[in-house]
């Protein structure tokens, strides 16, 4: 059986390099990690329920479970994390909420108001309302490690990972970090049950505890790894974290050059002048402090190159 790391105790919001561990796995372990919803764990209770401004204290929000120290894993490493199951809860929440989202009037606040809408999550489908299902996208939107000085929150994000809130981050795929940290410092939680590109209500995606099944290895971190990455089954890809979202973007194609070029011997000019062709990107949200963009390439035109 599996390790089991409990939520109970062990929620953080900040990604820091100075708490204490609250367990410690081996590379090339398997464990599982309790995840609390994206709300004082237990505020959600039953369908109908609307959050009150007593419910949520920000920027105490997105909490984490962790750090999760991994033996032997020393500055200079790339962790490596394989999700290899999301199980999740039976309820999810959505809510506006004032002075977040895309369209926030920081100075009175009002825009909606406090709005909640809790989901039911079962047979495979958010049920929004009696008529609509939608298929369940399980993603995890804190992941991250220890960022290299002092405490990032949860509701931030960076180098080190932390809150990308990138649907790819998901059962089947692999994330890498660059290890800032002896031990690493592993953070996991905010999952989601579905997200729509932007994230753009701030609350935006259907927030939901869940218990993840996931392994992690270390191996030396190349030497351009400066953001985190992604490997799907078909595809690489490169996050960027930044504001104004242009620099979001431009950091994940620059990432990709650097990728193209070191493991595919693409020379940088003409890994750019590819990426004008077979790029694939957007933004997957942009209600955080900074705003994450994803660049995507499919593996097998990169695997064709040399011929």
């Amino acid at each position: 059986m599996s390790k089991r790391i409990s939520k109970a105790g062990n929620i953080k919001y900040a990604l820091s390099g100075d708490d204490k561990f609250i367990a410690s796995v081996e590379p090339g372990e398997t464990f599982v990690v309790e995840c609390a919803i994206n709300a004082n764990d237990g505020t959600i209770r039953h369908l109908g329920q609307q959050l009150t401004e007593a419910d949520v204290t920000m920027p105490f929000v997105n909490g984490a479970t962790g750090p999760i120290e991994v033996r032997g894993a020393k500055p200079g490493d790339m962790l490596r994390l394989d999700v290899v199951n999301m199980e999740l809860d039976k309820l999810g929440f959505t809510a506006l909420w004032s002075g977040i989202g895309m369209f926030p009037d920081w100075v009175r606040r009002k825009e909606f108001g406090i709005q909640t809408r809790v989901v039911e999550v079962k047979d495979g489908h958010v049920h929004w309302n009696e008529h609509l299902r939608l298929p369940v996208k399980p993603m995890i939107g804190v992941a991250g490690v220890a960022p290299v000085h002092g405490a990032v929150l949860t509701v931030d994000n960076g180098t080190h990972g932390g809150n990308m809130d990138v649907q790819e981050i998901t059962t089947g795929n692999s994330i890498f970090f660059r290890v800032n940290k002896d031990g690493a410092h592993l953070f996991l939680g905010d999952c989601h049950a579905i997200q729509g590109d932007g994230e753009c209500n701030g609350m935006g995606a259907i927030e939901i505890a869940a218990n993840l099944t996931v392994k992690v290895s270390l191996a030396k971190a190349p030497a351009r790894l400066n953001h985190p990455r992604i490997e799907t089954a078909t595809h690489i890809c490169t996050l960027g974290c930044a504001r104004p979202l242009e620099d979001a973007m431009r950091i994940a194609f620059e990432e990709m050059v650097y990728w193209m070029e070191d493991d595919w011997k693409i020379p940088a000019a003409e890994g750019y002048m590819l990426l004008g062709q077979i790029a694939e990107a957007r933004c997957t949200q942009v209600v955080n402090p900074k705003y994450t963009y994803i660049c995507k390439v499919e593996r097998s035109l990169l695997e064709r190159y040399h011929g």
